[in-house]
């Protein structure tokens, strides 16, 4: 039997937190698909085509060599729907802590009382990475910070061109 894994959220930006889930992900899948949700009632920092080339480019080398396609996506609406759209068995997600916990117990029942197909499992991150956020990643960057330990050197080069434009822009 294959198994497709569905691994949702904003990723704005990735993070190695986000790798990690990824890396665990990618010896439980036969395929993975990271799918970047988009919200037209948020603006993110990235549009949606840049967080999709960031994850592409940072991802690709943790999957490689595990046996696990990697498909990156765009979606708005449910993630149950997207992960079926997907042909998806498994959500994936990612626990750093009890707040983590709470929170993606209640998804998963949710979900599931709307996707009987779809199985939730949950990944606990590695310990290096539980404290990272993509809010804070991105806060760190914002003030001049260094977010290197934080997210894929993509990432960083990538929030230091976007805060020095800002930067240029403000000026």
């Amino acid at each position: 039997m294959t198994h497709t894994g569905f691994f949702s959220g904003s990723f704005d930006p990735m993070t190695n937190g986000h790798l990690d889930v990824i890396g665990h992900a990618a010896w439980l899948c036969d395929r993975l698909v990271v799918g970047v949700g988009s919200n037209p009632n948020k603006v993110g920092l990235f549009t949606v085509e840049e967080r999709l080339a960031l994850i592409r480019e940072a991802a690709r080398p943790v999957v490689e060599g595990k046996g696990c396609e990697l498909d990156v996506v765009s979606f708005s609406g449910l993630a149950i729907d997207a992960a079926r759209d997907a042909g998806a068995t498994l959500i994936v997600r990612g626990l750093r802590d009890s707040t983590d916990f709470n929170y993606e117990m209640q998804m998963a029942g949710m979900n599931r009382a709307m996707a009987p197909d779809l199985r939730t499992i949950f990944l606990p991150a590695s310990s290096p990475v539980r404290p990272i956020t993509a809010t804070l990643v991105r806060q760190i960057a914002s003030m001049g910070g260094d977010a290197s330990p934080f997210a894929p050197p993509s990432v960083v080069a990538a929030l230091k061109a976007k805060f020095a434009a800002s930067e240029r822009q403000d000026r």
